[in-house]
């Protein structure tokens, strides 16, 4: 049995991979357990690697730090990478309120910070030091420890009590989360609200026109004078069905199925006359089933010289006499206007006769195969200029040491970049949901283990200390109450939803095994773009506050 031994304790690169495969697996599978109804998940890795570091496994430290960065770049990256595509869209409707809020909690655990030493009796560096922890802020903790040198203070302090915060770091903003949602969500805050839906989703209905102010004109006209975006995708007279475009005429009348904005039902109402009370928004709709001479189809973009370009520009209702009622993007039904831009993997729903929707298919591709492998090159090419922007000294004036955006923020960054304008420039970004998902549980695995056998060694020691006991209790309350307020406030007072509030506050706290969690209870991808809106703000904001707190209380 020496064999096995050696291959588990003494360092090279194939016990590293054994050890960190291990405690992902086992961590994995103790995190599917449920107390209470609620499970860890990912985050049991965290403490598998705690206990490991606890019992004396260790690994080379360089292999340790290399699999700890890249799992923690893989995660980002991929992440900013899916929440692209629609996380410009929320910075136009909420972003900026979300950035807000995620700065408000950012700024009360600043000033709890600064409070600390006079509360506590704890130094300074080592107040910062728990606010790294609490806040799941490992960047943060860097340039403390780099203003720490600077001003020739010991560093090892603030790290240790990064290390022993952490991991309450992670259950407290997961605790928090499990707080709001027994005691203050409702069944209502459940559904996306306000501006932070997404307009672009779509609302079917069925009008008869009896409005005399659009007798004689055409669809084109009638759209301008509106202001609403709406597509009719079929339309009855004299009982036959046609498929309408920009120069079809309507007259009274005339049955048409118009796909919109729910929002924008009543006005369509006001705007053709009478609203049927029919329900076309059911999912188990057979849409073929609805007239003889026309079928409904959707087809699955593959050709890349499609991507990036406008609907509009491709004139497949003046080409084959189609129309073009929705797409879905990521499972997420758009409404299908002339400026949408699309990407690789859309579906588009369409309607016609069937040879025009063969027709069409030749020219969008259709071909599922096509997709089924991920274009790796983008992903690999992403992550070294996300590490590169990362890497760039920023210069802030009264600030001695340049600030960096780090492993985390360059990555996501430039991941919401590609995923979002890649498109445009004819880069071919996607992935599958599934291979997207894939990667990020792949990266936070990783990283998670490395961070808990990484801190694990001196661990239960510090804790058992007083000030050890002190900085837990400490951090816990840096943790819990930042988020307990500012979550009450967007609940009650701002009326957000709980999905929007929940990825907010992860981000704000830089949390992604919070992130996780909440994207598993919801089961939604709302969480994730709400974590990927603020957290590029609140880490530059976190890492340069760690610095200006010590540079000007000490």
């Amino acid at each position: 049995m020496d064999w096995l031994s050696s291959i588990l304790l003494e360092h090279s690169s194939l016990q590293a991979v054994i050890v960190i495969s291990l405690l992902c697996a086992i961590g994995l599978a103790l995190g599917k357990i449920r107390v209470l109804g609620v499970s860890l998940g990912v985050t049991f890795v965290f403490f598998m690697g705690i206990l490991a570091g606890h019992l004396g496994i260790s690994v080379d430290p360089q292999v340790l730090r290399y699999a700890e960065d890249f799992g923690l770049v893989l995660f980002v990256y991929a992440l900013g990478l899916q929440v692209g595509p629609g996380f410009f869209s929320s910075m136009h409707h909420s972003g900026i309120r979300l950035n807000m809020l995620a700065l408000a909690v950012v700024l009360i655990g600043t000033v709890m910070t600064v409070l600390m030493p006079a509360v506590c009796g704890v130094s300074l560096g080592d107040a910062v030091g728990v606010m790294c922890g609490a806040t799941t802020n490992t960047p943060a903790l860097g340039a403390a420890q780099q203003t720490l040198a600077q001003l020739r203070l010991p560093t090892s302090s603030a790290a240790l009590g990064c290390a022993v915060t952490y991991p309450l770091g992670v259950v407290g903003v997961i605790i928090a989360i499990m707080l709001m949602r027994k005691v203050l969500v409702r069944p209502a805050d459940l559904q996306p609200k306000g501006d932070d839906t997404n307009e672009d989703h779509t609302y079917i209905a069925a009008f008869r026109i009896h409005n005399p102010g659009i007798f004689g004109k055409h669809i084109g006209e009638v759209a301008k004078i509106s202001h609403q975006q709406f597509v009719i995708s079929r339309l009855w007279r004299d009982g036959k069905v046609t498929v309408p475009s920009s120069k079809t005429e309507l007259r009274e009348g005339d049955r048409i199925l118009v796909v919109t904005n729910e929002e924008a039902a009543e006005a369509m109402t006001l705007l053709f006359g009478e609203k049927e009370d029919t329900n076309w928004n059911k999912e188990d709709i057979d849409w073929n089933a609805i007239d003889s001479k026309l079928i409904s189809q959707r087809i699955l973009i593959t050709k890349p010289e499609i991507n990036g370009r406008k609907l509009g520009s491709l004139r497949l209702r003046n080409h084959y006499g189609m129309n073009i009622s929705r797409l879905y993007r990521s499972g997420v039904p758009l409404l299908a206007t002339p400026d949408l831009r699309l990407m690789l993997g859309d579906r588009i729903t369409v309607v016609g006769d069937a040879e025009s929707v063969h027709n069409v298919e030749k020219v969008l591709g259709n071909a599922v195969k096509s997709l089924n492998e991920p274009n790796l090159i983008s992903v690999f090419i992403g992550m070294t200029i996300g590490l590169i922007l990362g890497s760039i000294p920023i210069l802030i004036p009264g600030i001695s040491a340049p600030v960096k955006l780090g492993l985390a923020g360059g990555p996501i960054i430039v991941g919401i970049l590609i995923g979002t304008f890649g498109p445009r420039l004819h880069m071919v970004t996607y992935t599958t949901q599934s291979a997207n998902l894939m990667l990020r549980a792949l990266g936070l695995a990783m990283y998670l283990a490395c961070l808990g056998l990484d801190s694990g060694r001196d661990f239960f020691a510090t804790v058992m200390r007083p000030e050890g006991l002190m900085w837990v209790a400490a951090g816990f309350v840096l943790t819990v109450l930042p988020v307990l307020i500012v979550g009450a406030l967007s609940l009650r007072l701002l009326k957000m939803d709980y999905g929007t509030i929940c990825g907010m506050l992860c981000g704000a706290m830089a949390n992604p095994m919070a992130l996780n969690y909440s994207s598993d209870l919801l089961q939604s991808e709302r969480p994730s773009v709400a974590y990927a809106t603020v957290y590029p703000l609140s880490m530059f904001v976190r890492v340069i506050v760690a610095q200006v707190v010590l540079l000007v209380f000490l």
